[in-house]
């Protein structure tokens, strides 16, 4: 065994015995402790289980992976995920928390209709599903490097130790060992990315040195044949640079498995002031990508530009054993490098592994690289977790307590939405061992669904009391049909033929055109049918109004 296994097979079952004790330890048997911790989660743990859920494999894997092969153009991440994160914890989270409840759909079904809540049902499953490939493709990719097993075992080790501490207690659970996650994922962020700032520029602070590297990383990429670190719109049309990020700025504030965190506080304010602490866990890892990328990439290039095929150096074996670098069999010398496969570079390297690598790359001890992989880990279960949450509330909670079995009780309930978390995870695994994209551009497209379907009827419910239920079920329906429709219309899924991009949009940013759709359907819907009752909305003024208490409907009064 080498020094990186052994060091990451060390780190790795630490923090998972770490986790499985915690979860052990936060078992619970009702359904108020299994969706939302029971609503006794302190304010800073929240906000820390917040950033762990919000800071997925695409945040802590992909994304600085793919800011390092976009350059600027990259920056759509980072503009679009914590904008929404601040348009979330502004507009959105204390009204639903005020409100209380489980789930997002049921939110959508009492401001609505039954219906409406159905569809939301189906659409934070959809949403979900798409989500946790990407996970479950992180955690596989992790595995299969350092520990030198194929990635469809390495998602199928993730998905088992996942199911066991999501089943045994649910989000309080979750929670806590989220609190862990974050501590393990933002260590093993830091620490390379401050040990290479301090190698390259003698600054170990990463936010700040990284800018001394630009001019020679541009010249670098010039040479191999890459577009200019720094400019912008190379890889993206305006326009699509511009969707992107709308869409995951407001697929963001829609997303159930982040907007759920926030009602698992005690208080209202309690709510509020996680957000805060939640944006400062999450700021700490979003200033350091583009430092990690940079560094990265230079050092990538520098490593490899001019050199003979048979001299690269040995991270590059390394990885090709995953099949996520591969080297051109008809090159002698490595002049090109790229990370489209189709490109037929004499050096193709997958966005994914940029960050996991980093460390090799940069000649860092095993300790590092292995607490990187512990890492890559831990951002990855952690988010899969809340979203397997998602599916299971939104089946048992959403579905079948309120279609097929109104009577059942809690452990009932429990069973059913533990069984289908369990269906999920199958599925997921699946999914996760063929995924259509790179793992940041697969959260993408979940982000694109949340922003066509949920955004728009969240904002409109609790701001715009005219909004009735024909209006929102078909402005929901016509988005997410819409924005699922063009993603399976460009993209190589199911079997079917990747169409080119109509006006340059991509299937990154048709969520925002589906969210437009959303709220234009709806308005005009909402305007030619029957206003809502006065019940409801007596019951978006006591969201939005502090003065106002929600009293409960009398029979008949909806």
């Amino acid at each position: 065994m080498s020094q990186i296994q052994l060091w990451t097979t060390v780190f790795i079952v630490l923090s998972f015995g770490v986790y499985m004790v915690i979860a052990w330890r936060s078992r619970v048997r009702e359904t108020e402790g299994f969706y939302v911790a029971g609503h006794g989660v302190p304010t800073v743990a929240n906000g820390a289980a917040i950033g762990a859920d919000w800071m997925s494999a695409a945040s802590f894997i992909s994304m600085a992976g793919l800011i390092a092969f976009l350059g600027y153009d990259g920056s759509i991440y980072l503009m679009g995920w914590t904008g929404g994160y601040v348009l979330l914890a502004l507009l959105l989270a204390p009204y639903l928390r005020k409100w209380g409840k489980f789930t997002v759909p049921e939110f959508v079904g009492d401001r609505y209709s039954e219906p409406v809540r159905s569809l939301a049902a189906v659409a934070a499953i959809l949403i979900s599903f798409t989500y946790v490939v990407g996970q479950m493709n992180g955690g596989g990719i992790v595995f299969s490097r350092f520990l030198n097993i194929d990635i469809a075992y390495g998602v199928m080790i993730a998905a088992v130790i996942i199911f066991v501490y999501a089943v045994l207690g649910g989000m309080k659970s979750i929670t806590w060992t989220q609190v862990a996650q974050y501590t393990v994922l933002i260590t093993a962020y830091l620490i390379p990315a401050v040990a290479v700032a301090q190698v390259m520029t003698g600054i170990p602070v990463p936010q700040v040195s990284f800018g001394q590297i630009l001019n020679g990383l541009n010249e670098l990429s010039a040479q191999l044949g890459l577009e200019v670190f720094t400019d912008p719109f190379t890889s993206r049309p305006m326009v699509d640079i511009f969707l992107v990020t709308m869409a995951l700025m407001i697929g963001t504030a829609g997303l159930p498995h982040v907007i759920i965190r926030f009602y698992t506080t005690r208080t209202v304010r309690g709510s509020r002031y996680s957000a805060f602490w939640a944006l400062f866990f999450i700021a700490l890892l979003y200033t350091t990508a583009p430092a990690v990328g940079a560094f990265t990439k230079f050092n990538l290039l520098e490593g490899v530009n001019g050199t003979a095929t048979d001299d690269l150096p040995a991270w590059v074996d390394n990885w090709a054993a995953t099949g996520l670098v591969t080297v051109n069999g008809n090159a002698d010398v490595i002049n090109s490098v790229s990370n489209d496969p189709a490109a037929g570079a004499d050096l193709t390297v997958n966005n994914d592994i940029l960050v996991l690598a980093s460390p090799e790359i940069a000649g860092l001890p095993a300790p590092i690289v292995g607490l990187v992989a512990a890492g890559g880990m831990a951002a990855a279960m952690s988010t899969a977790a809340g979203l397997l949450l998602v599916i299971s509330s939104a089946a048992s909670h959403d579905l079948y307590f309120r279609y097929f079995r109104k009577t059942a009780g809690d452990r009932e309930r429990l069973m059913v939405g533990r069984i289908a978390m369990a269906a999920a995870i199958v599925v997921a695994v699946v999914a996760g061992i063929n995924p259509p994209a790179f793992v940041a551009q697969v959260v993408a497209f979940a982000f694109g669904m949340a922003a066509a379907s949920f955004f728009p009827a969240i904002v409109l419910g609790i701001f715009w009391k005219r909004c009735n239920a024909v209006g929102a079920g078909a402005g929901m329906a016509a988005g997410l049909v819409l924005t699922v429709g063009y993603m399976l219309y460009t993209l190589e899924v199911f079997g079917l033929q990747a169409n080119d991009h109509v006006l340059g949009i991509s299937p990154e940013g048709i969520g925002a055109v589906g969210a437009v759709v959303n709220v234009l359907v709806a308005v005009v819907v909402s305007k030619m049918t029957a206003p809502p009752s006065r019940y409801i909305t007596e019951m978006v003024e006591g969201i939005r109004y502090p003065a106002k208490r929600l009293e409960p409907a009398e029979e008949g009064g909806r």
